[in-house]
């Protein structure tokens, strides 16, 4: 049984030599077990030594016939090192070293340059864009501390912008409340009139006071009483700075005669209300004018102790200089002159003085008057118990500008009174004047919003502000009050309008500052960024009321010298991204339809800037779609051109979806090639022949996707991009060369889908077993079809993905 085992094992090893002997593919190896037993051993400790991974490796790229440790060594014997060092020198005469290392050194120092221009763009890059973010911060918290500040600040931008990277933010329900409203309809009205260049139109003051009138609040209406007094100057110069202006000595008169009439005027209502109430007490009698009326407020003020000290007497039984006094602050100096005459003569010299004073209140006496009165003010008066013959004395020939008269003046609108009446021109003790910038700076400074409470009492902070003509502040306060916010920046509009609000050099300064040139303790107050403010809130429900208001900007500057109401449209058009509403729409003549901003064009304001202005904005982020409808409605078709070619470029291979950018953009080509073909503009080309290939392209890549394989080929004839046959080569590689990079970047995905066409027409073939001589002729074009792509790819100026070749490269195979 064991010799029939053996027997048989031996017949199997004769068999196996035979059959190793008989194959000459394999070479015969003869090895000793001792040298079986020896590379056993050596591929065990190589195996310890490397670990599994090795193995595993070794036995994936060896079953795909590759030699991974032959591949090692050969790595191991390659070295970067020597690449990028400094080539060694060589002998003059070696020509063929010399032009190899120059070229070597060409091609090492356009890597360094190419290496370093990208580090420093990628750097001045990042710190644009750090740059641009802290900006947007710094503009933030500028527009939230609106408080007041006594700095100058220097911003590097508007106001700030939202971003616009979301979905187009639609105009919806109005954000203007009912007060909003009419002032925004007096805006729109008198707008207008400036758009047809009306002259003699309502100033814009009185059209606010009367708006303020139908709001049945008492304190606006008081306040825009105040604006209307004070605004009652000579009119002032556009041209000219206003806090300049205000500096003016003619100027500076009207406004505090101005500012005394309307204190004046409302207290004299005030003595009417209290002798009204009291008739009786009172006894006024019938006689109408100032003297009866100031009679009998002054029986009724004083009473009891309130009438100890005074002297001179009295007429009428009401004592002297009270009477004086109170005529004089109804604003009536002729009933004080009555007054003092009926007294008797023993007062002719201060009669003489107050005559003087009637003719020029705002003027010192002459000097023989004005020694007279002091010298009698000195010896008499300062020192007597009637306080308000020292008040008299001092209004009239300003003897003590330091005196305040408490017993007299006892409310803010007195003590101003007091202080404005005081205030004279050309005076002939100047160390003892007093003057309206030392009355500007004690209410301001030195009294400020503590002393006057002013956020429990702020129409009289308001008052005490604008009668001493610091209008800047006083808004810059309202603004601070929510109540009052909306007057405040009407307020700010009117006054602007008549060329009476002082506004900075920079529109990026704080909403209040002080400019180094101007004099203490005047304000600048920013109008650009207290509009901006205000009208935030409603720009997006109601362009057509924040368009209106951008319009008083017009004469603004920002700090690139643009025109601040048109880079406000910009802002606005990014922000909404409603540009049919704004600037209208093209329609397939080139013509546009009317926007909210046309009402607005004159010299120096142009829509289609406006429109450039947003598209170059567009473009900066990235948003080149909305651009093309700016630049188009800009009228820069070039630029429509261009953008059409980067989007096309991108988008003309996919598929694309319903409302999808590359649907959109095929809408809009089309729109664009009908008044391509009606227009004589003249425009490059290139840039043409690239548009009008792409938009093929779109034509020929919707057939191929929906498998109309032989309308895509014929949409490809026509584009004349590539060469489908063998004597259109010559003509697609030299149009190939001088095409446009847009239109290069699509080749790859072209010739893909070309040889995916003609892989399937051969397909096609392939599964008609019958064989005819039509079907060998489509063989032999496809097969020449295949070969002049190929030819085609390697001829062109312009490298393409190594996948394209191998698709080539593959497609030519499968033709056989």
């Amino acid at each position: 049984m064991a010799d029939d085992d053996f027997s048989k094992l031996l017949q199997q090893a004769e068999q196996l030599t035979t059959e190793i002997e008989g194959n000459e593919d394999l070479p015969r190896v003869e090895r000793s077990l001792g040298q079986v037993l020896e590379a056993s051993h050596e591929l065990y400790s190589r195996v310890i030594q490397s670990g599994s991974n090795d193995i595993q490796a070794h036995l994936l790229f060896g079953s795909k016939g590759i030699d991974l440790q032959q591949i090692s060594q050969k790595l191991e014997t390659l070295s970067s090192k020597r690449t990028f060092e400094p080539l060694q020198p060589i002998a003059d005469s070696d020509i063929e070293s010399f032009l190899k290392n120059e070229r070597e050194n060409a091609i090492l120092s356009l890597i360094d340059e190419v290496n370093k221009n990208s580090l420093q763009t990628t750097e001045d890059q990042k710190w644009e864009h750090m740059l641009s973010e802290w900006n947007k911060e710094k503009i933030k918290l500028m527009n939230a501390m609106i408080g007041p500040s006594q700095n100058w600040l220097d911003l590097k931008r508007a106001p700030e912008t939202p971003s616009i990277a979301d979905t187009p933010k639609k105009f919806g329900h109005s954000m203007l409340d009912s007060i909003e409203a009419a002032y925004a309809r007096q805006v729109q009205q008198y707008n207008k009139l400036v758009f047809q260049g009306a002259k003699s139109r309502t100033a814009l003051h009185q059209k606010f006071a009367q708006v303020a009138d139908e709001f049945n609040d008492p304190k606006v209406k008081e306040m825009w009483e105040i604006i209307k007094t004070m605004s009652n100057i000579p009119a002032l110069v556009r041209d000219e700075d206003p806090l300049k202006a205000r500096g003016n000595p003619t100027i500076q008169q009207c406004l505090i005669a101005q500012g005394k009439k309307y204190l004046e005027k409302r207290y004299k209502q005030y003595m009417s209300d209290v002798v009204r109430s009291n008739p009786a007490a009172a006894m006024r009698g019938g006689e109408p004018g100032t003297f009866p009326l100031v009679r009998g407020f002054v029986g009724l003020r004083l009473q009891g102790q309130s009438a100890q000290g005074l002297t001179d007497g009295v007429i009428d039984d009401r004592p002297l200089w009270p009477m004086v006094y109170y005529c004089l602050r109804s604003g009536d100096a002729s009933a004080a002159l009555h007054c003092l005459r009926k007294a008797g003569r023993e007062h002719e010299e201060f009669i003489a003085a107050l005559e003087e004073h009637m003719r020029n209140p705002e003027k010192a006496l002459s000097e023989k008057l004005q020694t007279a009165i002091n010298f009698q003010y000195r010896i008499q008066v300062r020192n007597s118990t009637d306080p308000y013959k020292r008040a008299v004395y001092c209004i009239v020939g300003c003897c003590d500008v330091t005196d305040e008269h408490t017993e007299v003046a006892k409310t803010a609108d007195d003590y101003l009174w007091l202080k404005l009446s005081i205030i004279k021109t050309k005076s002939t003790n100047e160390s003892e004047s007093f003057s309206y910038s030392d009355l500007q700076k004690l209410i301001l400074e030195e009294y400020g919003e503590t002393h006057y409470h002013a956020y429990e009492k702020p129409l009289v902070y308001f008052q005490v502000l604008t009668l001493t003509g610091q209008f800047e502040p006083a808004i810059e306060f309202l603004s601070r009050i929510p109540r009052y916010q909306v007057h405040g920046v009407h307020m700010a509009l009117a006054l602007h309008d008549g060329y009476m609000l002082g506004t900075p050099r920079n529109v990026q300064a704080p909403l209040l500052s002080v400019d180094t040139d101007d004099p203490i303790p005047l304000r600048r107050l920013n109008l650009a960024r207290l509009l901006l403010l205000y009208v935030r809130k409603f720009e997006l429900t109601d362009p057509s009321d924040a368009l209106h208001y951008y319009y008083f900007l017009r004469n603004l500057k920002d700090p690139s010298g643009k025109n601040l109401f048109m880079c406000c449209c910009s802002e606005l058009a990014l922000e909404s991204r409603d540009y049919e509403l704004i600037f209208g729409r093209m329609d397939l003549t080139g013509i546009r339809s009317t926007g909210l901003v046309d009402q607005f064009n004159n010299s120096h304001i142009d829509t289609k800037v406006i429109a450039l202005n947003v598209a170059e904005e567009l473009v900066n982020k990235g948003l080149f779609e909305d651009a093309i409808t700016m630049y188009d409605i800009a009228g820069n078709l070039e630029r429509v051109l261009e953008l059409f070619c980067i989007l096309l470029a991108q988008v003309v291979n996919s598929g694309g979806g319903a409302g999808g950018l590359r649907e959109r953009l095929s809408v809009l080509a089309e729109q664009v090639s009908k008044r391509l073909r009606s227009t004589d503009e003249n425009l490059p080309g290139s840039l043409v022949e690239a548009y009008t290939k792409l938009c093929k392209l779109m034509s020929f890549f919707d057939q191929f996707h929906s498998d109309n394989y032989e309308g895509a080929l014929e949409s490809l004839r026509e584009c004349e991009l590539v060469p489908l046959s063998t004597s259109e080569l010559d003509a697609r590689v030299s149009g190939a060369r001088a095409a446009r990079g847009e239109l290069l970047r699509c080749l790859p995905a072209v010739l893909r889908a070309v040889c995916t066409i003609l892989v399937a027409q051969r397909q096609k073939l392939r599964g008609n077993h019958i064989a005819t001589h039509t079907t060998n002729q489509q063989v032999e074009w496809l097969r020449e079809q295949a070969e002049v792509l190929n030819t085609f790819a390697g001829n062109i100026a312009y490298r393409m993905p190594g996948d394209t070749y191998s698709q080539l490269a593959q497609m030519q195979i499968l033709m056989h």
